[in-house]
C-alpha cells in the first residue's frame, strides 16, 4: 500500500510551526510496511486542497491529513475532502454529543454554535474519538481510497493515530504481519553505505531501506509473513549479509542510540565515565543523561570553556595552552586525564574544538575538533574535521566521542 501525508495549515507554510507530523507518521507507517511516497503542505484554501486531494487520490491508497479540523472558517479540511470526492457534509447530532461536548463539560463550559462544524460527517465517514480535544477525526472510504482526517496539535494527533488509525491500517494489510529490524551504523556516509548494500536494497520481501541522520546511518529491514517467527527468519540472512559488509560500523539495533550503547557497555564492564567539554558545552553529557540509569556510570562533567577553568579544574598545563592553543591534541589529552582524576572515574573523555561560525583560522578551521579518551593506562586523541553549522559540529563531535567510548570498551 502507498500512503501520502498532507499537512493543512498556512502557519506551516509561513514557517511559524514545524511539520513534525511527517516524521512521526512516516516512521510508523514504514514500520508496519506502508510506503510513504509524498509529503505535502497546503494552506487554508479549499480550492488548493481539493486540487491536491484529487491528485493524491490518483497515486496513493492511503491519504492522511493533519490539521484544519477546528471550528473556525479557515478550518477547511472537511470541506476539502467532501469537495474533492463529491461527498455530502451533514451535521451529526450524535457525534456532537459524543465527541465534542464532553471536552467542554470537563471545563465547565458550553460549546458555541461554530463547534457544531466539528461534528460534520463526510459522506458515510466514521468519527475517530479525540478525548484530548474538541475535534474528532474521521475515516472516509471512497473510490477504493482510505482517507484519515486527524487534528493538528501533536498531543491530539499522535494518540488518535496510535489508537484509531494504526489498527485499521494493520487490518487493511491483511492476515500478514510486518516485522522490522533496525541496524544502526556510525562512521560511514550515506552514499558509501548504500553502495555496499545496493543489491540488498533491491529486494522486495524483505526490504532494506536506508535513513541518514547527523553522522549516522540506519538500515531498516522489513519483512511481511504469516507469522512473526517467519518474518524474523526472513530478516536474519539479510541482516547477516549487511553486517558482514558493514560490521565495522554497526554499533546497535532498533531503538538503541550511541548514548544508550555507551551506557550498556560501561555497565557491562563495571566502569564509570566523566566528560570534559569545551565546544560541545555539555551536549555530550546531556546525551548520556537522557538515558535512564546514567547515574550508575556518570561520575561528573566539567564544561571548560575558559582556559582558566581548564587549568584550575582540569590541571591542563599553561605551557600547553600557550604553545598549542586550546584546540589541540595536547590540550585534549590533558583534559581527558584531568577530568578522570578530578572525578575519580575509570574513563575520562574530552572534547575541544572550533564550533563556529567564528573563530576559525587557516591552521584551525571551523569544524576542527580533538577528542581524547583515557582509561588511566592509555590515552588516545582523535582529530576530526566536521562539516556543517555550529549545531551540527557540536552534535557530530558529541556523537563521535560516544562512538570512541564504545570502541574503547571493546579493548578493556
Amino acid at each position: 500500500m502507498r500512503a501520502e501525508l498532507i499537512a493543512v495549515g498556512t502557519e506551516i507554510l509561513l514557517g511559524q510551526i514545524d511539520n513534525s507530523h511527517a516524521k512521526f507518521l512516516s516512521q510508523d507507517l514504514a514500520a508496519i510496511g506502508i510506503s510513504v511516497f509524498y509529503h505535502t503542505v497546503v494552506g487554508d484554501n479549499a480550492e488548493r486542497l481539493i486540487r491536491l486531494l484529487k491528485e493524491a487520490a490518483s497515486r496513493s491508497d492511503v491519504i492522511i491529513l493533519t490539521g484544519g479540523l477546528g471550528p473556525t472558517e479557515d478550518d477547511l479540511t472537511r470541506e476539502g475532502v467532501a469537495g474533492a470526492f463529491g461527498l455530502p457534509l451533514t451535521f451529526d447530532e450524535g457525534a456532537f454529543v459524543a465527541h465534542v461536548t464532553p471536552f467542554f463539560e470537563r471545563l465547565g463550559r458550553a460549546p458555541t454554535e461554530n463547534n457544531k462544524k466539528q461534528a460534520w460527517r463526510i459522506g458515510a465517514g466514521v468519527f475517530l474519538p479525540n478525548p484530548r480535544g474538541t475535534a474528532p477525526g474521521q475515516y472516509v472510504q471512497v473510490s477504493g481510497k482510505h482517507i484519515f482526517l486527524l487534528p493538528g496539535p501533536p498531543l491530539e494527533m499522535r494518540p488518535m493515530y496510535v489508537e484509531s488509525v494504526r489498527p485499521r491500517l494493520v487490518q487493511l494489510m491483511g492476515d500478514s504481519v510486518i516485522v522490522s529490524r533496525v541496524v544502526r551504523l556510525y562512521g560511514i556516509g550515506e552514499s558509501s553505505a548504500e553502495l555496499e548494500v545496493k543489491d540488498l536494497m533491491a529486494g522486495v520481501n524483505p526490504t532494506v531501506a536506508p535513513l541518514a541522520s547527523e553522522g549516522e546511518m540506519v538500515f531498516r529491514i522489513t519483512a511481511s509473513a504469516k507469522t512473526d517467527e517467519q518474518a524474523r527468519r526472513m530478516i536474519a540472512p539479510v541482516q547477516g549479509e549487511l553486517e558482514e559488509r558493514l560490521g565495522d560500523y554497526v554499533y546497535g539495533y532498533d531503538d538503541e542510540t550511541l548514548a544508550s550503547v555507551v551506557l550498556s557497555r560501561l555497565l557491562e564492564n563495571k566502569k564509570t565515565v566523566s566528560f570534559a567539554e569545551s565546544c560541545t558545552g555539555g551536549l555530550l553529557t546531556s546525551m548520556l543523561v537522557d538515558c535512564a540509569g546514567s547515574s550508575r556510570v556518570l561520575r561528573g562533567s566539567v564544561v571548560a570553556y575558559d582556559n582558566a577553568v581548564k587549568t584550575e579544574l582540569l590541571h591542563v598545563p599553561k605551557m600547553s595552552l600557550e604553545a598549542h592553543g586550546a584546540v589541540s591534541e595536547e590540550v585534549a589529552y590533558a583534559m581527558a586525564e584531568g577530568v578522570r582524576l578530578a572525578t575519580g572515574s575509570d574513563v575520562g573523555v574530552s572534547v575541544t574544538g572550533v564550533a563556529g561560525p567564528d573563530g576559525g583560522t587557516i591552521e584551525k578551521p571551523v569544524g576542527l575538533v580533538y577528542i581524547g579518551v583515557t582509561d588511566g593506562k592509555t590515552t588516545n586523541v582523535t582529530r576530526r574535521l566536521f562539516s556543517g553549522d555550529r549545531t551540527q559540529v557540536r552534535i557530530r563531535a558529541a556523537k563521535h566521542a560516544l562512538f570512541l567510548v564504545i570502541q574503547a570498551m571493546k579493548k578493556i
